[in-house]
This record gives structure tokens, C-alpha cells and sequence, in this order.
């Protein structure tokens, strides 16, 4: 009997790689993806896995639990590891890309496979197993409909991109090469003294915010909280957060506060203010971010937006595998169910994709255990047991601890990092 196709729907991160996975073990793969003909209000170009926030993913270090995620990923042989190592632009001790071509990139590589058929074609229904749906944090009317009619009401929240701003544009007298804590060069830092900081503070939230749409409730995931929300909390929450001046010194000295500047593109020509997610009105951009020391006459390759995000009460609906519990062959990937990131969309859709695999050869489901970064994530999203399920970035938190007690933290993350690199590579071989 022949393998049947599998259908996977949107064409992100977490679609793209398990298109990838899938067509890499000769599984036909229709790839569903509804631009160019139709975009969500966070989409502009028209390629696959668009980077809608930031360009950036995260640290590389492997005693932090994304710098180990990835490394995982690299193990399972990621698509959206290997085109971000492709692309990848100085970003200090992260992972940054240039946005254009890491998308450029996985494009191109999956219009290329012989096993996966692409669609630009909106989807309105959940498609017949098997399938893998990863449409997104936006997912469209229709088909957000019918998901809610297979699982119930979707919750939302909002999620906010940072505002780009040119190079040439910025005052280079005012600003300093730093990576925190001596890592390098890559970062450009705006230090602010006292009076600077509370005269950007009062502006900030004091200004004026973009309009919601009348369906849209005020509901700020952690992770992505807009810069004026967090100033809101108190005037020195900043300092404490996106501005902290700890490890960026400056002839010896720390400054108040510092904004930093990541790297948005190959060239060095787009940079995009870490941190600074926000729904500002686009002139009120313009006039408060223009109090920062060095971005005065700042000229803006993009203003920060925001945008709705829906995701699944997947504690309920889903095992560890992102496979629905009452509709086997049915999985969901990304955003949607309750992975909050770049990498760990991705790493969801990996992982449906390679269960995906072994159920349509007769094997059971892969598990790589919460002592692992990429399994922690469908534990923790299959299994929070708590009364209001929030979307998770991955974090040691959420791995099984060690067994013995190691006092130092980055000693007791290594151990935890080798323990995990261990398992997959033992998982790989039966993958």
C-alpha cells in the first residue's frame, strides 16, 4: 500500500519545516499556503516563513535552553536551522538572520523538492488526516472557525513588532559597538543619562497608541509585551528590562540606561530596536523614539505594529506530539499551540512531522522526553496543568531537572544541555 499524502497548511516556520521533514523521508507533502493571493495584516513579502518581529533567534549558547533547542534541531537536520546558519548576520552571542534571505532561502528549497506540491491557496477547513495544521497566530476567518468548531473557542492575545530603522540615518557620534558583557561588537548601544531617560519615559507613556479592532481584548503575552505597556508598570521597569545598562560600560562607566540596536539584514544597512515591540501610533514612533540619544532624525524601514495572536487550550486537545487526542493523524504545529518563538514554532513542527512519519509506517509516536529542549516544549503544552495556559518560550523551567544537586547555574545548564544533546542523538538513529 502507498503512503498516503499529508497535507500541511501555512507555509511559517513550524509548516515549512514539517513540509521539510516530511518530503525528506519521500512522504508526498501538499503545502498549503494562501499568499501571495491573500496576506494577513502582519505579512508583506511573499515568501515562505517571513520573519514578522524580530530578526533574531536568540542566543546560540547551549547553556541557555534556545541555544540548546537549536542544537537539537541542527542534530534532526532542522530546515530553519540550516537556512538561518545560511544567513545569519552579527548578532553577538545570538542567532540573528537577514530576514529576506532566510526566507528567500527556505523558499527556494521547498519549491525545489521533488515530494512536496505547493498550493497558494487559502484553506477554509481543517483538512482529513493525515495532516498538519500550523496556519498561525493569524490564522484566517474561515478556517479559525472551523477550528474553533473542532476544538472549541481559540483564545487570542496580542503580539508586537519592533519598529527598523536605517543606518545611515542614525547619529554615530552618539552611539557605541558593545555586545553585553564584552561579547563582541555587534549591537549598537544609545546610552541615556538620568535626565534623558525620564524625559523618553514621559513621553512614552504619555503617548499615543494605534486603535484596536472592536473583536480585539487587551491581553499581553510576557514574551512580546509592547514597550509602553512595560513603562506603565513603573518609570524604572525599563531599566530593568530592554534598557538595562548592566555589562554595556562606556569609557569605564555605565550609563543610566541604553537602547540597543540588532542588525536586520546582511548588508548592515536596516537595524531594529531591541525590545521596543509596540503599538504606538507610527508618528508618535517618530517623535518618541526620536528622544533617544542617537536617534534624532532616525529614518524607519518599518514602524512596530501589532497584531492578534489565537492559540489552542492544548493541555486539552493535544499530546506531547501536537497530535489531537480524539482525531489521530490530525496534528497542529507553531504558534498556535501555545510555543511562543521563532525556534520553538519550528522545533513543534519538526517534531508533529517526525511523529507524523512514524505513524504512517505503523511505529509509535516519538517522544523525546522533557529532558530534552525540544520535548519539554510538547510536554509542557500537552500537560500544564494549571488554571489559565499561557504560551510558553522554552526555558530550563520546563525540563526535567538533574538528579544530582549542582549549585552553580551554568554547570548545572551544561549538564542539563549534555544530558539532553545525549538523548537525541540516541533517538536520532530510529528516527
Amino acid at each position: 500500500m502507498s503512503c498516503p499524502r499529508v497535507a500541511v497548511v501555512g507555509a511559517g516556520l513550524a509548516g515549512c519545516e514539517a513540509a521539510f521533514q516530511l518530503a525528506e523521508r519521500k512522504i508526498a507533502v501538499d503545502l498549503y499556503e494562501m499568499k501571495p493571493q491573500k496576506k494577513s495584516p502582519a505579512h508583506q513579502n511573499d515568501d515562505f516563513c517571513e520573519l514578522v518581529c524580530s530578526n533574531s533567534l536568540r542566543s546560540d549558547r547551549i547553556e541557555n535552553a534556545v541555544g540548546l533547542l537549536k542544537e537539537e534541531m541542527r542534530l534532526l537536520g532542522s530546515l530553519v536551522l540550516r537556512a538561518a546558519d545560511e544567513t545569519r548576520v552579527p548578532a553577538g552571542g545570538a542567532l540573528a538572520v537577514d530576514r529576506e534571505g532566510f526566507a528567500a532561502r527556505v523558499t527556494q528549497i521547498l519549491r525545489s523538492h521533488p515530494n512536496i506540491t505547493i498550493h497558494n491557496e487559502e484553506v477554509t477547513k481543517v483538512p482529513d488526516a493525515p495532516a498538519i495544521v500550523a496556519s498561525g497566530p493569524l490564522t484566517s476567518g474561515a478556517l479559525a472557525e472551523d477550528i474553533a468548531r473542532l476544538t472549541g473557542e481559540p483564545l487570542h492575545f496580542y503580539d508586537a513588532a519592533a519598529p527598523i530603522v536605517l543606518y545611515e540615518s542614525l547619529d554615530l557620534n552618539k552611539v557605541y559597538r558593545a555586545s553585553r558583557y564584552g561579547r563582541g561588537d555587534d549591537y549598537l548601544n544609545c546610552p541615556m543619562t538620568k535626565d534623558e531617560y525620564f524625559a523618553f519615559y514621559r513621553a512614552l507613556i504619555a503617548a499615543e497608541t494605534a486603535e484596536l479592532h472592536s473583536f480585539e481584548t487587551p491581553r499581553v503575552f510576557e514574551g512580546c509585551m509592547p514597550v509602553e505597556a512595560m513603562a506603565a508598570r513603573g518609570e524604572m521597569t525599563l531599566c530593568f528590562g530592554p534598557l538595562k545598562p548592566v555589562g554595556l560600560e562606556i569609557d569605564g562607566k555605565e550609563p543610566f540606561a541604553v537602547v540597543q540596536l540588532r542588525q536586520d539584514n546582511r548588508e548592515g544597512t536596516l537595524y531594529n530596536l531591541v525590545g521596543f515591540q509596540t503599538n504606538l501610533k507610527f508618528s508618535e514612533q517618530r517623535r518618541v523614539f526620536g528622544l533617544i540619544p542617537g536617534l534624532e532624525h532616525a529614518q524607519y524601514a518599518r514602524y512596530g505594529v501589532m497584531h492578534r495572536n489565537t492559540f489552542l487550550q492544548s493541555p486539552r486537545l493535544l499530546n506531547c506530539d501536537y497530535q489531537m487526542r480524539e482525531c489521530p493523524g490530525l496534528y497542529f504545529a507553531g504558534q498556535m499551540t501555545g510555543v511562543e518563538g521563532y525556534v520553538e514554532s519550528a522545533s513543534s513542527g519538526l517534531t508533529a512531522a517526525l511523529s507524523m512519519a512514524r505513524l504512517l509506517s505503523g511505529r509509535e509516536p516519538v517522544d523525546f522526553t522533557a529532558k530534552t529542549a525540544i520535548g519539554s516544549l510538547g510536554h509542557y503544552v500537552s500537560e500544564y496543568n494549571g488554571d489559565d495556559f499561557q504560551p510558553m518560550n522554552v526555558t530550563f523551567g520546563i525540563m526535567d531537572p538533574l538528579n544530582e544537586r549542582v549549585r552553580k547555574k551554568t554547570e548545572r545548564y551544561g549538564r542539563i544541555a549534555e544530558r539532553a544533546l545525549k538523548i537525541v542523538k540516541e533517538l536520532k538513529t530510529n528516527i
